[in-house]
């Protein structure tokens, strides 16, 4: 049941502070908040920069040197991340 969930503790990105969430998988979520409340930080800095991460992860090493490291989101934990299966479609 706990996999229904990406997890996200300790998220510290730019002006989150130490922020705990839980967001429910297969549904379409929204960040809403004023203006510096951190949904960026926590949609884009934290979340799609993890995945990003772990994607590029899994590329071979000769494709890896091309693209640089990808320095971890500033969190305690992120988990139940799926990256997925990314195909070329034509």
């Amino acid at each position: 049941m706990d996999n229904l969930y990406i997890k996200v503790r300790g998220a510290r990105q730019h002006n989150l502070k130490n922020v705990d969430l839980d967001i429910p998988k297969n549904k379409l979520i929204i960040f809403t908040g004023v203006s510096g409340s951190g949904k960026s930080s926590m949609a884009f800095d934290t979340i799609y920069a993890e995945g990003q991460r772990r994607y590029v992860e899994s590329l071979s090493t000769y494709a890896r040197q091309f693209l640089g490291i990808m320095e971890k989101p500033d969190a305690s934990a992120l988990s139940d991340l799926w990256i997925g299966n990314f195909k070329s479609v034509n």
